[in-house]
């Protein structure tokens, strides 16, 4: 990727007129940018034209986007001072895009004790974290109510920190172990600390890119029923999209498409992640299934396609540094996104499928990039309240291990896919 090419491109577009730009757009293109900007709901056939945007056309998208994230959300770049754990990566499901998940008898297998988990949540707390976030493998072997247990743990210690956990993946075989329906079993969930739900284990909406992707993982009527129950039951949820593999522009489309349907009915999503896929040590990309693009054009795309879809109805759209790398996730600041993820603190999702954006940005630098695009950083909650002024004690600035995170390998919580 030629990230000065592309810091290049961005600064010309900001500074082009909207007008001139709208004139140089294709007539397809320019008509359904205006719908937009005009507040009205794109159809996904306007989707699919904006979603393939390139040259000119991509520049007015681009534009458009950015304007449109100014009037929805206004200059402010939010952030959550978090920490990923990921407690197990034991798992049997066998998903052909991950390189993270190990079987029970391989030398890197783990499933982590509570006191493990208890050393990282309060080095996480320490740290002026607010939000841990915990997703894992699934594991076989694990206790029928392992995950309500593992609230109770962590919330019997420390009952202020929000619990942003367990996938619909997660939570459709927790369900199915101890015989629970969705609604009796996220409720418990909820009951015993729960505060919300990542929307990963989406992929791709379309079952028929499920079953390459994974065919014994959650499908599309079983995540839409888990994550609307949990809506109904007060529990929000992120949502998110994988893309940059096997999938084709209309199933990106019908995806975002169905999520905002969702979202019009529910109102629980707090934001949307797009999520890029990371290619290098799975086995879609060991097998010549898929052949990833070089980063910038479809990361451009995909921001700035999802601020003027979804709006009106998702209105914060987060870019996802340990997919995309910092300066580049800097980048999508001005192509619609408001939301700089997290601190982390760990992440090896990624890293094991080939990513080498690293496990941790501090929130110097979240500010630092905030302030090269011309924007502010403010710290949030999980749930978007902003908090001016706190200065996290030591998540500022990176420390040296613990002994906690010395066996470390974490999820990329709403960087999983």
């Amino acid at each position: 990727m030629n990230l000065e090419y592309w810091r290049n491109w961005v600064d010309e577009i900001e500074a082009a007129p909207l007008d001139a730009l709208l004139a140089k757009a294709s007539p397809a293109t320019r008509a359904a940018l205006e719908r937009s900007l005009e507040r009205r709901e794109l159809t996904p056939d306007d989707g699919l034209t904006l979603y393939t945007c390139t040259g000119d056309d991509l520049r007015a998208m681009v534009k458009c986007a950015d304007v449109a994230r100014a009037e929805d959300v206004g200059d402010e770049v939010t952030y959550v001072v978090n920490r990923n754990i990921n407690f197990t990566n034991i798992c049997f499901v066998g998903c052909q895009f991950c390189g993270f998940k190990r079987q029970r008898w391989e030398s890197d297998a783990y499933d982590h004790s509570d006191e493990t988990i208890l050393g990282k949540v309060a080095d996480a707390v320490a740290r002026g974290a607010t939000e841990v976030c915990m997703q894992g493998g699934i594991n076989p072997d694990m206790p029928p109510f392992k995950y309500r247990d593992l609230l109770d743990v962590i919330k019997s210690r420390f009952p202020e920190i929000h619990i942003h956990a367990f996938s619909p993946m997660e939570i459709m075989y927790g369900a199915r172990r101890v015989r629970m329906e969705y609604p009796e079993y996220i409720g418990m969930l909820r009951d015993h600390g729960l505060g919300s739900i990542p929307g990963t284990a989406a992929e791709i909406l379309d079952d028929t890119v499920r079953e390459v992707l994974s065919h014994k993982k959650v499908d599309v009527a079983a995540w839409v029923d888990i994550i609307t129950t949990a809506h109904a039951l007060g529990v929000p949820t992120t949502s998110t999209v994988m893309y940059g593999h096997i999938e084709t522009p209309r199933h990106v489309v019908n995806h975002l498409a169905l999520l905002r349907t969702i979202q019009k009915e529910t109102h629980g999503f707090t934001e949307f992640v797009p999520l890029r896929f990371i290619h290098e040590n799975t086995v879609m990309y060991r097998k010549g299934l898929v052949k990833p693009s070089e980063h910038g054009e479809l990361d451009f795309q995909m921001y700035a396609f999802s601020r003027l879809f979804l709006r009106g109805q998702i209105n914060n759209i987060q870019t996802s540094w340990v997919k995309c790398g910092v300066d580049l996730a800097a980048l999508t600041l001005k192509a619609g996104c408001n939301d700089f993820s997290g601190t982390l603190m760990e992440e090896s999702i990624t890293a094991q499928a080939g990513g080498d954006n690293g496990e941790f940005v501090p929130v110097d630098l979240i500010e630092q990039k905030a302030r090269e695009m011309g924007r502010v950083a403010v710290e949030r909650t999980t749930l978007y309240k902003k908090l001016y002024g706190r200065k996290a004690p030591n998540g500022a600035r990176p420390i040296a291990a613990s002994p906690a995170q010395a066996d470390s390998h974490a999820c990329g919580g709403s960087g999983c896919s």
